[in-house]
């Protein structure tokens, strides 16, 4: 379903309507890793994470009958910016199922954007029947925060730009939620510099892909972690894609986490949120695994709420 091709066709597509993020590189912080890391700054994209590129070029992909009775999703934040961004950016409506407990700046973000916000329960469940309950009533299309062949190819967009920049990179590493980046990636990879190895970074506290890849199997999400971007299961057309492509699944603690982010704020000067401090403090733990390599690390968003953050730097 994802071709070399396709992933071309939709880097042009969305090339108007994203950035081309920056590769910064710290000297400081591969010193401390012990190898050279090369960070894709998706935390400066438009609202503020990777996500505007998938849901750019899935809304895109819609023909003007799809889209007229607008767009429609569930998130946790990003994703839902995303969606409002592009309704935005084509004139039609958006709706967007997110839990109650999403943070405030990816509400306000949403809202900005002219979204309009339904707010359901911090579970899977009640995020796809409220959202079920939303496109019967507009009669909205769906677009899904990472089960959708056009999603992933819209994420595929950030590592191939990477791979433009450093055609040499050892490794590659995403963080994993839904697998929408991550699959994205692995086909990206595969097609654009198919010698790098592609890991993945993942919560402790929602190890679901670790798990996965031991099983062979999606597992169910323990959803407990401070990233908050990556508390949902793989979805059923990411896991394949990750289950071929990915070398191996790195957890890392809610801790590690905080040390990376601090790290990432304090030797960078770049504020990148949980989720997006999830593959270096990967790197940080397994320094043996990537020692003296060159090392592609994803930054996937920036959209941080200052004063629960603040928190955790201060404790």
């Amino acid at each position: 379903m994802i071709t070399r091709q396709s992933i071309i066709d939709a880097h042009e597509r969305i090339r108007p309507y994203v950035h081309r993020t920056p590769v910064i590189t710290s000297q400081s912080i591969d010193d401390i890793a012990g190898c050279k890391i090369f960070f894709k700054c998706e935390n400066l994209q438009k609202v503020g994470a990777f996500k505007a590129r998938g849901a750019m070029n899935a809304a895109l992909s819609l023909s003007e009958e799809e889209r007229k009775k607008g767009i429609a999703t569930h998130s946790s934040g990003n994703h839902a910016q995303a969606i409002a961004r592009a309704g935005k950016v084509l004139g039609v409506k958006s709706y967007i199922v997110m839990p109650r407990t999403a943070p405030a700046i990816k509400k306000k973000g949403v809202q900005g954007y002219g979204g309009e916000i339904f707010e359901c329960e911090p579970t899977l469940e009640a995020r796809e029947s409220t959202l079920a309950d939303v496109i019967k009533k507009t009669g909205a299309h769906e677009i899904h925060p990472f089960n959708n062949y056009d999603v992933i190819t819209g994420q595929a967009t950030t590592a191939k730009e990477l791979f433009e920049e450093q055609n040499n990179l050892d490794v590659i590493i995403a963080p994993v939620g839904g697998g929408g980046l991550l699959s994205g990636t692995a086909m990206a990879t595969k097609y654009f510099s198919p010698s790098t190895l592609v890991y993945a970074a993942e919560p402790e506290g929602a190890d679901d892909a670790y798990r996965a890849m031991q099983s062979g199997k999606i597992e169910k999400s323990q959803a407990n972690s401070i990233a908050d971007g990556l508390l949902t299961a793989l979805g059923e057309k990411n896991f394949p894609i990750i289950k071929e492509n990915v070398k191996a699944v790195i957890t890392v603690s809610d801790q590690e986490i905080i040390e990376a982010m601090r790290l990432i704020w304090e030797r960078m000067k770049l504020i990148v949120e949980p989720s997006g401090a999830v593959p270096l403090a990967a790197v940080l733990k397994s320094k043996e695994e990537f020692a003296g390599k060159k090392v592609g690390v994803i930054f996937s968003g920036g959209n941080v709420d200052l004063e629960k953050v603040t928190k955790l730097f201060i404790q």
